[in-house]
């Protein structure tokens, strides 16, 4: 067992939910971005209970952002209770399919917990994740058609979308990278494949998030409540200020530099961690 680090304090809880807020919406991976930072940094692993707290308020600002949207689909999925054949209004099948697509992260993240709070921190795992998945999205989004929007999409499509989401479980792939993958391997523009991306983590993300507070706090972790709640409040306000960044910025923009950025932050990693310069299980505590 690797020797216990310091706890988070309230200066690294700072600069870990500025993190946290920037690059939860960009493809790019933010538990990977909190688990380097940290190891980088000399600082203890914060955690995947740190992680999954602070989407709280990265997912508060979708909810937020997106809010006419959510109400507008909300009130169309209560209007199809009982579901007795499949809707006809496009709103009410996105709300059936942002459940549906749901199921395998909530699946997978229960059946898998330990190896997702211990071996899946591992540094070499996720520099591979990312630079793969880098050049995954890299080729989806270019030869993409192009062509579907989200009142196109199916029941396959969701549960596809799901199980790209559930990919996400390894740090380094990417939770709106996976998802934003799967929806332009499908052929849905940049847009309604982020915008899905985003609604989709909803469930999943406060789920996840209320799942772990009952972690934050405890003698094993290295995370206080006082340090993880003031990071999640700064990743809402910076995670709002991306959001609508990035919805502006797929109207033009592509997906290039995200990819570039993660191959060579994955190479990197690789280089500092074979060069023997950090360790692959920096700052992680054994169970």
């Amino acid at each position: 067992m690797i020797a216990a680090v310091d706890p988070l304090n309230y200066a690294q809880a700072i600069v870990l939910g500025v993190v946290q807020g920037l690059t939860e919406f960009l493809p790019i991976s933010s538990s990977a971005h909190l688990r380097i930072v940290a190891a980088l940094a000399g600082w203890g692993d914060p955690g995947a209970a740190f992680t999954a707290v602070t989407q709280i308020g990265t997912e508060t600002a979708v909810v937020l952002y997106f809010r006419h949207d959510i109400v507008r689909i909300a009130r169309a999925w209560l209007a199809s209770l009982p579901p007795r054949r499949w809707p006809d209004d496009p709103d009410a099948r996105l709300g059936w399919l942002v459940l549906l697509g749901s199921v395998p992260i909530v699946v997978l993240g229960l059946a898998l917990e330990h190896p997702i709070d211990s071996a899946f921190r591992d540094l070499r795992l996720i520099a591979l994740a990312m630079i793969g998945f880098a050049l995954l999205l890299g080729w989806a989004d270019r030869r993409s058609p192009d062509d579907r929007d989200l009142v196109d999409l199916t029941v396959r499509d969701g549960l596809i979308y799901g199980l790209a989401q559930a990919m996400a479980l390894i740090p380094g792939v990417s939770r709106s990278g996976g998802t934003i993958t799967a929806g332009r391997l499908l052929g849905y523009s940049r847009e309604a494949a982020t915008r899905f991306a985003f609604l989709l983590a909803i469930p999943a993300v406060l789920g996840s998030g209320v799942y772990k507070l009952k972690d934050i706090g405890g003698p094993d972790t290295g995370t206080a409540w006082g340090p993880t709640v003031l990071a999640t409040v700064i990743a809402f306000a910076v995670g709002y200020a991306v959001i609508a960044w990035l919805m502006r910025y797929l109207k033009t923009g592509s997906y290039l530099p995200f990819v570039v950025y993660r191959v060579a932050l994955g190479v990197l990693v690789l280089v500092l961690v074979t060069s023997g310069a950090i360790s692959p299980e920096s700052g992680y505590v054994a169970p």
